[in-house]
């Protein structure tokens, strides 16, 4: 079990480079935590940094995802004794812990959301494919990327469960769960951001702060 419990950590350690703060300080010369939400993550890196870097930020904490998950377990699993879909499932989880816990920022990073996107996106490609659509046009129509986030992850679960249990898609129940588990630790990340939703004073994209 050595070789599970590396990929556990390397998954975690890969999630936990906080690309905001790297980022933003490279590029920018400020630390991201000190502006707007505070928080580290790509939202945050728009309000204080543009589109630009807040897109580079995004494609690179989906690319820490989609690295934990699909190149990380296949280091590893050739001489474990679990299956290669065990390790990814493992990494998964490791992987969004890493990005919302991260060891290199005092455990304070982002929400969850990108790494858990790519992580999936090496599970369920075609799944995460139109959660990322759904996400697009919640943002387009409403400008809160926390609504556009929080549908997506949930829309992500409830189409695998139709896949699963209506259309009897072979799908393994531990995947099922991971999504379920996932998209609980995502909407809880977000508990702030449905409140201010729910009230009416959530944020849109453009102005002063929001969720990552």
């Amino acid at each position: 079990m050595l070789n599970s419990l590396l990929a556990l950590i390397s998954a975690y350690v890969l999630g936990s480079i906080p690309f905001a703060i790297i980022v933003v300080r490279i590029l920018k010369g400020v630390d991201v935590r000190n502006y707007g939400s505070k928080n580290a993550g790509a939202t945050n890196v728009y309000r204080v940094a543009g589109i630009k870097m807040a897109l580079l930020v995004g494609l690179l904490d989906l690319a820490k995802g989609f690295a934990a998950v699909y190149i990380v377990p296949r280091i590893f699993q050739p001489s474990d004794p679990l299956s290669l879909l065990q390790l990814q499932l493992i990494c998964t989880v490791a992987v969004v812990l890493g990005h919302m816990f991260t060891i290199f920022a005092g455990l304070k990073g982002g929400k969850g959301v990108l790494a858990a996107a790519g992580g999936f996106l090496a599970l369920l490609p075609l799944e995460v494919g139109l959660a990322f659509g759904l996400f697009i046009i919640v943002l387009a129509s409403t400008r809160y990327v926390s609504l556009g986030s929080i549908l997506a992850t949930l829309f992500l679960t409830l189409f695998v469960l139709f896949e699963r249990f209506i259309l009897n898609l072979h799908i393994p129940d531990e995947l099922v769960a991971l999504s379920i588990i996932i998209t609980l630790v995502v909407v809880l990340a977000h508990r702030s951001n449905i409140g201010r939703l729910v009230a009416g004073t959530e944020n849109k994209i453009g102005k002063s702060k929001d969720a990552d």
